[in-house]
């Protein structure tokens, strides 16, 4: 349930590279047709955008903990820092992600090349990377079918990286900051959820302690979860 670009611009490079050479057909596209293409692919880019808002384009937030911005992943980047989080026992045994960088960038490439209905991240502190999340459609996802879901509910995913990071309340620090995030960038969007594995009791607390309230227990394909929900309503007395 966790979402890069791939230029299209190559094709129509291709297309017009003999363009001025001589004994060769004048392959040049007519301009209309240039600024039609042009404008579909804004129209796909926007379309990708408008499921999450740009999450890229969010921005940093200040935090007691210090400055802290989400960052779209870039496997060519991250995907080693990510891998060597995955290995770690303590988030192995709830995200099942442990292996070869093969398994975790299977699991990025999901969302990556997906419809920008999930956009993984690293969560960077004062310039440090120390977190990944996934930022999510809620109810464009398979979450939906186990709650009565409503449009433009907006997901949570996250793991702390390092071990001196954990236990401190950091976790809570930044989900308040990065469900602040949500509500102010995303209007449409009602509620923040999050379904926790039932075991993580660490990872309930923080939620709880963010101003996420216990909803129900639901059982997903892979775990018994917590489903959490934080309201826009209710921001003001969180």
């Amino acid at each position: 349930m966790p979402p890069t670009d791939a230029s299209t611009d190559a094709g129509i490079e291709s297309a017009t590279a003999g363009a001025d050479c001589t004994d060769t057909l004048d392959l040049r596209l007519p301009d209309e047709l240039v600024a039609l293409l042009a404008e579909g692919e804004r129209r796909v880019g926007a379309v990708q955008d408008d499921l999450l808002d740009g999450v890229g384009d969010w921005g940093p937030t200040t935090t007691g903990a210090g400055v802290f911005q989400l960052v779209p992943v870039r496997l060519e980047r991250d995907l080693p820092l990510i891998s060597r989080w995955m290995n770690d026992p303590a988030v192995a045994a709830f995200w099942e992600l442990a292996g070869p960088e093969a398994v975790t960038e299977a699991h990025l490439r999901t969302q990556l090349d997906g419809d920008g209905r999930s956009v993984p991240c690293l969560g960077v502190l004062d310039g440090m990377p120390m977190s990944y999340w996934e930022i999510y459609r809620a109810d464009l996802d398979p979450l939906a079918r186990h709650y009565a879901s409503r449009p433009h509910d907006t997901g949570i995913h996250l793991l702390i990286g390092s071990v001196a990071n954990r236990g401190r309340g950091l976790g809570t620090s930044l989900l308040k900051a990065v469900a602040d995030l949500v509500l102010d960038h995303r209007p449409a969007c009602a509620r923040v959820v999050a379904e926790p594995d039932l075991r993580n009791t660490p990872s309930v607390s923080a939620f709880l302690s963010a101003g996420f309230r216990f909803f129900a227990e639901v059982d997903l394909p892979d775990k018994r979860a917590a489903l959490m929900i934080r309201d826009r309503a209710l921001r003001a007395v969180l």
